[in-house]
């Protein structure tokens, strides 16, 4: 909901070795870069359609990890290290990941919660996934 929160996450992907996807959107571009404060090149890929990107990596063999409740739904910490390629997607913290991109995923982590909010920002939620996957947490 907040732009910054991208720049937050890609500060987070360059501290794990990973890379931020996002779709070639404007607001997205400017929302990437008022929240990074990284002072080198980071990587960034930008995929003209998220649902045909996320089936290609699936086809080239990248497992599909989405953060959403869901019935099957592993907890956080529960969550193995990746053993190989992942790709984690994040949903709006208001309504989620869409439903036409659930049904693209292999599996999906729930990020428990004890307080009253129904969800985290997407900085903070993916920053907890990519940490966890790393084997770093």
């Amino acid at each position: 909901m907040h732009g910054a929160n991208l720049g937050t996450l890609l500060r987070t992907c360059d501290a794990v070795g990973a890379c931020l996807a996002v779709p070639p959107w404007r607001w997205v571009d400017e929302a990437v870069a008022r929240g990074n404060t990284l002072r080198r090149p980071s990587c960034v890929h930008r995929v003209g359609n998220p649902l045909s990107w996320l089936a290609a990596q699936r086809s080239a063999g990248a497992r599909i990890l989405g953060v959403e409740l869901a019935e099957e739904a592993v907890r956080l910490a529960d969550l193995p290290p990746a053993r190989h390629r992942t790709i984690v997607v994040l949903g709006h913290e208001a309504t989620g990941i869409p439903a036409e991109a659930l049904d693209t995923l292999d599996a999906a982590v729930e990020i428990p919660m004890v307080g009253t909010g129904l969800s985290l920002n997407v900085a903070v939620a993916g920053s907890l996934v990519l940490y966890k996957l790393a084997g770093l947490l």
